[in-house]
């Protein structure tokens, strides 16, 4: 297979997935009414459909067979990607644990980890929220103040995370914490993780409700919660270097500029014949980018396939993609200028556009802010 076919992601085992995907899509909308959406990943959250989505063999792709899932690779997950986000279809419910931490699990976690969590995610039926971000750090996670200090058979974790995704409906956070004194000269050593259940004592969970009046961050505070060995994700100390890892999966994936893409599609079905020079040339751009970061983030799967670090290339594609999401939103309301008032679509354009002007805001600030991933690829490339 040449580069070129596997950036089009459609050989004969690809194309059939994608096939099936869209068929399960048309049929599970038609039969349960759920409407298409933007930024489905981070606010469109449907436990139901996670469970049929996992139960036709859509959850759990890169996941083995001994544990639940398909064994597939990180281009097949990723044309499952490509069609539930071009869908607009409700997946926030398992998408974090799929996307991140199952990989994570895989990775570092160990064998009673794996066989107790992964089976539960493969199977849309667990929920898991990522604990990095701090209000005193920002995106500088080296800053983090999360402490967890050794006890009798365990660790107690104190801090506080801000921004944790789902995590009033999760079953577990997964905490980044200090588990050893600062060092000024070596700013990123001493972090751990560890799986912490929502339920524990000494967790509280507060919500952060957006401008749009919908809740989908939180904060959550730890107050000398009590974990034991059991539940440290990977190796005490190595911390920054697993999360590194993680993070190429969050920030590589399609959902960093496929996430306003239903309300493109909803658009230009719109305008139809109704298209001019000047429509033509906007689509036009937006597909010429939409196919370049395409091409970037499907060059980071197949490295990712391969098992080969792909922190530089995916902090890349988060930066690009981050950007053209939030240009394709005023993109999008110029050409929905163009619509007919009253069309059949008119409706529903409108009210995604509204929600894409409202999410906006924040598709720079998860996984990292632009300036940070410019700070990232510029050290990838021996920059100081």
């Amino acid at each position: 297979m040449s580069s070129f076919d596997v950036l089009c992601a459609n050989d004969s085992d690809l194309a059939q997935l994608r096939g099936a995907v869209r068929r399960f899509l048309i049929a599970d909308r038609a039969a349960f009414g759920w409407r298409p959406t933007v930024d489905a990943w981070l606010g469109a959250w449907d436990e139901a459909f996670s469970r049929r989505l996992a139960d036709a063999g859509f959850i759990g792709i890169t996941i083995p067979t001994a544990y639940g899932g398909r064994g597939l690779s990180h281009l097949h997950r990723y044309v499952v990607t490509e069609e539930l986000l071009a869908a607009g279809a409700p997946v926030g419910a398992h998408w974090i644990a799929d996307r991140q931490v199952a990989p994570a699990l895989l990775a570092y976690g160990s064998e009673d980890q794996r066989r107790q969590l992964l089976p539960k995610i493969a199977s849309g039926r667990c929920y898991l929220a990522i604990g990095m971000s701090e209000d005193v750090a920002g995106s500088d996670l080296a800053a983090a103040q999360c402490r967890a200090t050794r006890t009798d058979g365990g660790w107690r974790i104190t801090g506080t995370k801000l921004w944790t995704s789902g995590a009033h409906r999760a079953h577990q956070v997964v905490v980044l914490a200090r588990t050893s004194r600062r060092d000024e000269a070596e700013r990123h050593s001493g972090f751990s993780q560890f799986l912490v259940p929502c339920d524990r004592a000494g967790v509280t969970i507060t919500p952060i409700i957006g401008m749009s009046g919908e809740h989908h961050f939180n904060e959550v505070t730890f107050d000398n919660v009590l974990v034991d060995d059991t539940e440290v994700l990977g190796k005490i100390g190595d911390g920054w270097q697993q999360i590194t890892a993680e993070l190429s999966f969050e920030r590589s994936g399609p959902e960093r500029f496929l996430s306003t893409a239903p309300l493109l599609i909803a658009i230009i079905r719109a305008l139809g014949s109704r298209e001019n020079r000047h429509t033509s040339a906007i689509v036009g751009r937006l597909m010429a980018k939409l196919i370049s970061l395409r091409q970037l983030s499907l060059t980071v799967a197949a490295i990712l396939t391969e098992g080969y670090d792909a922190t530089n290339r995916a902090a890349l594609v988060k930066d690009l993609g981050t950007r053209f999401e939030q240009e394709s939103i005023e993109l999008a309301a110029e050409l929905a200028d163009e619509i007919e008032s009253g069309c059949p679509a008119d409706a529903t354009i409108n009210e995604m556009l509204g929600r894409a002007r409202q999410h906006a805001p924040m598709f720079t600030l998860r996984g990292g802010t632009n300036e940070v991933l410019r700070g990232v690829v510029a050290r990838g490339m021996g920059l100081r």
